[in-house]
């Protein structure tokens, strides 16, 4: 498994923590997602069928900003 962190701009309550939470567990081999709303801090485990960039991308495509 492999991890990756970043922060994510734009969430402002639980429909935002929520809505990119399911965009990134909808992805193959998303082992786990902590996202922590305040900081907009993200610490996924992911496996060998995706990417951080895919993750990235889904993020993004939910309508958000990574950093």
């Amino acid at each position: 498994m492999t991890v990756c962190e970043f922060r994510i701009i734009g969430m402002r309550d639980e429909q935002c923590l929520r809505t990119v939470t399911n965009a990134i567990q909808d992805l193959p081999a998303i082992a786990h997602v902590e996202i922590a709303l305040a900081s907009g801090r993200a610490t996924i485990e992911f496996g060998t069928f995706v990417s951080e960039a895919d993750i990235r991308q889904a993020v993004e495509d939910a309508g958000f900003v990574t950093e």
